[in-house]
């Protein structure tokens, strides 16, 4: 158990964070299930509709750290590319 000042201050910090991080990363599984989602019912129009949202959402949990950059890049690539052989 933490047994400083600054100690126990950060274990609350942490919890705090770990409850953000959390809601980010379930925002990113979700957006990603909705668009794989929409890639089963090779519904291509609505597949390129959500495509933008779909790199708003997932460059800006990158931009937190949630996950890489590099990762999220991949991820749209990935995607787009199977929107494409629809």
């Amino acid at each position: 158990m933490a047994n400083t000042k600054s100690a126990i201050k950060r274990v609350r910090r942490i919890s705090r964070q770990t409850k953000v991080n959390k809601s980010r990363k379930s925002k990113f599984r979700l957006s990603l299930k909705k668009m794989n989602g929409l890639i089963d019912k090779k519904d291509k129009k609505g597949a390129l509709d959500y495509l933008p949202s779909l790199n708003s959402d997932l460059m800006k949990i990158a931009k937190t750290g949630v996950i890489k950059k590099q990762n999220a890049s991949k991820k749209v690539s990935r995607i787009t590319r199977k929107i494409n052989s629809l």
